[in-house]
């Protein structure tokens, strides 16, 4: 199983907008990690009345 391009692109934009980490490390993380810290920062936006 593959995972789709806009999926991945997606998950690195968003986790490098608020984290400001270079591409290359997020592509480097395993597809759960990655997922983790999606979920976590929608969490903390969620909290703080963000998006």
């Amino acid at each position: 199983m593959t995972y789709a391009a806009d999926d991945l692109y997606g998950e690195v934009a968003y986790i490098a907008y608020h984290f400001h980490w270079p591409m290359d490390s997020l592509l480097d993380l395993e597809h759960a990690d990655r997922r983790r810290y999606v979920d976590q920062i929608a969490r903390l936006n969620r909290l703080a009345g963000g998006r």
